[in-house]
This record gives C-alpha cells, sequence and structure tokens, in this order.
C-alpha cells in the first residue's frame, strides 16, 4: 500500500470514528436511561458533552494545524479517544461518561478537519469532490455498522457501552496506520491558508448551510426511533432500524455521487440533494406505518446525496488552492449544528413531543435552501463582476 493509500485510508476510518460516536446516540439513550435512571430527553441532552466536544475540537482546528505536526496530532487524538472509549466499560458514572464523551468530541473535531485537509491537498480538484463524497460513504459504513450493533446489543441487553468499543477498535487501527506513514504537512499548503477576513460571502453563507444541515439532519436522526416507538407503537429493534437504514441509503448514494459529480457538475449536484433531502424528510413525521417509514429512511438517506461533502467541495473553490482554515471553517459550521442539535431537539421535545422535533428538522432544511441559494446567487454574481 502506497503512502497516499495509507493517509486516505486513515482520514476515511476518521469519518468512520465521527459517525461511529453520533449514530447509535438514537438507539442507546433509552438503554442509558434505564441504567443510570433518568428520563430520555435528559440522557439525550448528556450527549451534549460529546457534540460540544466535537464544537470546541472544529474551533481549535482552526489554529492547531499551525501548533503540531498532522501525524503527531492523529497519534495523539486517536490514543486518547482508544483509551477514553474504552474506559466506559470500567468506570460508570456519569461523570465520567460526560467528561469521557466530552473529550472524545475535542478528539473528533480535529480529526476530521484533518482528515479533510488531507483528503484536499493529496488530490487534484476534479478529483477532489469525489474522494471527499467517498469519505463520506465510510461516514454512513459506520452509521450502518455501529446502529446495527448498537441494536444487536440492546437486543442481547448487553451494557450501552460495548457500542463504542467497536470504535475503539477503530482507533487503535488508526494509529498502526498512522505510525508508518508520512502526511503532508502544513508548510506544504500553508501558502493557500487565507485568512477568515478574505473569504467571500459565499463561503459564509456555506458555512450557515452546512450549520442548518447538520441540525436538522440530526435533530430528525436521533429522535427518529423515539417517535416509532412512542407515536408508532414500535418496537425498540424495528426502530433503531431505521437509524441503520438511513445510512443505507446514505452510503448507497455516497457511492452513486462519487461517479456522478463528473457527469452534472458540483452546483447542480448541490441544488438537486438540497431539494431532494428536505422533500423527504417531511414523510418521515406524516406516515403512520413502521414498514413502510423503513422504506422512506432508505430513500431520505439516498436523497441527502452526500450533500455536506458537496457544500464542502464546492466552497474549496473560492480560493485558489484548499485553505486550510477554509476546510476547518467549513466543518466547524457543520459541527455547530451537530453540537447545539442535542439541546435544541430535547427542549423541543419536553415543551412538545418527538413530532415537532421531527418538524423541527423539515423546517432547518428549508432554511438550508436559501443559504445554499443566496451562496450560488451570490458567487455568479462575484464572477460576473469580476
Amino acid at each position: 500500500m502506497s503512502n497516499r493509500h495509507r493517509t486516505t485510508l486513515i482520514s476515511f476510518l476518521a469519518y468512520f470514528i465521527m459517525s461511529g460516536m453520533l449514530a447509535p446516540i438514537g438507539i442507546i439513550s433509552g438503554p442509558m436511561a434505564e441504567f443510570f435512571d433518568l428520563p430520555v430527553t435528559e440522557i439525550t441532552a448528556r450527549f451534549s458533552w460529546l457534540t460540544m466536544g466535537i464544537f470546541v475540537g472544529a474551533v481549535l482546528a482552526l489554529f492547531v494545524f499551525q501548533w503540531f505536526r498532522i501525524k503527531h496530532l492523529f497519534l495523539l487524538l486517536y490514543t486518547l479517544i482508544a483509551l477514553s472509549l474504552l474506559g466506559l466499560l470500567v468506570v460508570g458514572g456519569l461523570t465520567y461518561v460526560e467528561l469521557s464523551l466530552g473529550l472524545v468530541g475535542i478528539c473528533c473535531g480535529i480529526g476530521l478537519p484533518a482528515a479533510a485537509l488531507v483528503i484536499s491537498r493529496s488530490y487534484a480538484a476534479e478529483h477532489r469532490a469525489s474522494m471527499l463524497v467517498i469519505t463520506d460513504g465510510f461516514f454512513s459504513v459506520a452509521g450502518i455498522i455501529c446502529a446495527w450493533v448498537a441494536v444487536w446489543f440492546v437486543a442481547q441487553s448487553m451494557h450501552w457501552a460495548w457500542t463504542y468499543v467497536l470504535v475503539a477498535a477503530v482507533a487503535a487501527c488508526i494509529l498502526v496506520l498512522a505510525y508508518t506513514s508520512r502526511f503532508p504537512e502544513q508548510e506544504e499548503f500553508a501558502a493557500g491558508d487565507a485568512a477568515p477576513s478574505t473569504w467571500p460571502p459565499s463561503a459564509w453563507l456555506c458555512i450557515a448551510a452546512l450549520c442548518t444541515y447538520t441540525l436538522a439532519q440530526n435533530t430528525i436522526l436521533w429522535w427518529l426511533p423515539q417517535y416509532a416507538q412512542n407515536v408508532l407503537g414500535a418496537a425498540p429493534e424495528p426502530a433503531g432500524q431505521l437509524v441503520s437504514q438511513f445510512w443505507s441509503g446514505m452510503f448507497a448514494a455516497q457511492l452513486f455521487v462519487a461517479w456522478w459529480v463528473f457527469k452534472i457538475g458540483v452546483q447542480r449536484l448541490l441544488w438537486l440533494g438540497c431539494v431532494c433531502t428536505c422533500m423527504f424528510s417531511i414523510p418521515l413525521w406524516i406516515l403512520r406505518d413502521i414498514d413502510a417509514l423503513l422504506v422512506l429512511a432508505t430513500v431520505w438517506g439516498f436523497a441527502n446525496l452526500g450533500l455536506l461533502k458537496v457544500v464542502l467541495s464546492y466552497a474549496t473553490q473560492f480560493t485558489s488552492v484548499a485553505s486550510g482554515r477554509l476546510v476547518s471553517g467549513l466543518l466547524l459550521g457543520a459541527t455547530t449544528g451537530t453540537a447545539i442539535a442535542p439541546w435544541i431537539s430535547s427542549h423541543i421535545v419536553a415543551a412538545g413531543d418527538v413530532t415537532w422535533a421531527l418538524r423541527f428538522g423539515s423546517a432547518g432544511y428549508l432554511v438550508m435552501i436559501g443559504l445554499v441559494a443566496a451562496a450560488l446567487l451570490t458567487s455568479r454574481g462575484a464572477q460576473a463582476t469580476s
């Protein structure tokens, strides 16, 4: 395996770990609530330690690559992740769980921009969108696998933390690969690191769009299993399968988009993904049949069309070379939506019910469409006047 293939695989696995932490939340929140004798809404809100940690890590990623070499960062971050997750099985206190999730979140928040940056600088512009979408394919694979594993563990009445042991094992694989690899370090692309003050308005609109995208997606995804159980009366196993079905559809779309982006271009794919993901989210809170919902969850996942990385790839075209700060800033926008999703969605459910959380997600997608449309129009206007 060549060095570029090793660093690419490391980047893919970094996305696997991020998804592996987020995807099981809606499935294990119920068993965690029973374990700690707390309401499900309060347990889900505790995952704000994870998502806010991701947010803090994403903020640090704007600067940390100037202080540390990427290889050293990968070795440090994924050692901490592996040890923290294994500790969940040994230390049962809620305080440790919160601190551990926060630390893992910080490490993931730094590791994800590092992975995206390595991909962005390892491939030419015409292949960058395709490779970034494939990284999201690993994100989806993790969602499928970890959701399925979580459902199986819950059905076996096993400790809720066993789901994260798989994530710890993937972190260990990253350590082995990183130790034997050479990464494109900061000095190799510092010239393209444009300061935020020089980013065009369309870049900021893309950052805002990514924030609303992840807020909407995670709100729906985390509360959909509870909706299936509480409103539709579904059993825990098929309710949990909704998460896996979503990631299965997402993975199929990302494989398709990795090829299709060459046929229709990034801008058309961006617009199509925005409209479709919003349109197919609405029936999720209208249908009252669990079997139909399982099919729709797959369709909704496919309709996303790898949207996060399509937006990121489009926005990286705003600078002459892929700027490390811009990549980190775009992922920070996505991370912000993920970070605030548990807190906002828990309060929505506490004030109303789980159906309102799903409706809020669809409304978030509508806002995202407006922001993306504004970014496209602003970008075309800037090109017309240049």
